[in-house]
C-alpha cells in the first residue's frame, strides 16, 4: 500500500473498526512542541488519540494506523451529515506547534511528502475533492487546524482539494440565519455558527478571520454551492 510513501511505520494501538466507507480524509496539525512528543502521543495507548499517517517537518512520513482501520483523530465531529467522521475518514497529521507554540508554515519537504501520499489516498478511495478538509473544518467549535497558514491552494493546484471560488461580485445574504442555513447547505455544523463561519473562512479566505457574514464570504459560498450543484465540485 504505497510503502514506497512511507517512510517508516510505528503502530498504534489507539484503533477499532470501521462502521461507514472512507469519502473524505481530515488534514491536522500535531499542536505540540516537537514532532518526537506528538508522534509519541499518538502511539500512547493513554492517550486514547491516534491517526493514519504522522508527517514531519522535514518529510518523514510514519505509518500509525493501517488504512482499513477507524484512527481516532476527529473527535467530536461533523461534515456532510456525517457524525463519525473517524469512521468515514483518513487522518493524517502534520508536525507543527500550532497556535498555542508558535505557529509556522508547513515547510516545503513536509509538503512534498504530502502532495503524493494525499494524491495516492484519494486515489484509492475515490474520495471528492470537496471531501479533503480540515480539521476546523470538521470540529469548528473545537479546532483551529491546520489553520491559515496551511497552503490549500497548493492542494488545489494539484487537484486534490478545490480551490478557491472566484466570486463575481458580493453577495449579501437576507439575514444571518439565511447564511448560516448555506453554510450548513456545504457541510458544516452550525451548531456554534461564528465559530463556523471562522472555519470557513480559514480555509477560504485566512487572511481575514472576523467569524461575520459579510459580502465577500457570502459570495465565495454562493459559489461553491452552485459549483456543487452543477457537479464542478467532484
Amino acid at each position: 500500500m504505497d510503502d514506497e510513501l512511507v517512510t517508516r511505520e510505528n503502530l498504534s494501538p489507539n484503533w477499532n473498526e470501521r462502521t461507514l466507507p472512507v469519502t473524505m480524509l481530515v488534514l491536522h496539525y500535531t499542536g505540540m512542541q516537537t514532532g518526537a512528543e506528538a508522534e509519541a502521543r499518538l502511539v500512547d495507548p493513554a492517550a486514547q488519540v491516534s491517526a493514519h499517517y504522522i508527517i514531519h517537518e522535514d518529510g518523514c512520513v510514519v505509518r500509525l494506523v493501517p488504512e482499513d482501520k477507524r484512527a481516532w483523530h476527529a473527535g467530536r465531529s461533523f461534515w456532510r451529515g456525517i457524525s463519525d467522521v473517524n469512521s468515514a475518514s483518513i487522518g493524517i497529521e502534520l508536525v507543527n506547534p500550532g497556535h498555542e507554540w508558535g505557529y509556522r508554515e508547513f515547510p516545503e519537504a513536509q509538503m512534498d511528502a504530502l502532495l503524493p501520499l494525499l494524491a495516492a489516498i484519494v486515489d484509492r478511495h475515490d474520495i471528492p475533492r470537496a471531501n479533503v478538509v480540515g480539521h476546523s473544518d470538521v470540529a469548528p467549535a473545537r479546532k483551529d487546524d491546520p489553520g491559515e497558514l496551511f497552503d490549500w491552494p497548493l492542494l488545489a493546484r494539484h487537484h486534490l482539494a478545490l480551490p478557491v471560488p472566484k466570486p463575481r461580485m458580493r453577495l449579501v445574504y437576507d439575514n444571518d440565519s439565511a447564511f448560516f442555513l448555506a453554510l450548513e447547505r456545504f457541510g458544516y455544523d452550525i451548531s456554534d455558527g461564528h465559530a463556523a463561519i471562522r472555519a470557513f473562512e480559514r480555509r477560504w479566505r485566512p487572511h481575514k478571520i472576523a467569524g461575520e457574514p459579510d459580502g465577500q464570504i457570502g459570495a465565495m459560498l454562493f459559489e461553491l454551492l452552485l459549483q456543487r450543484d452543477m457537479g464542478q465540485a467532484r
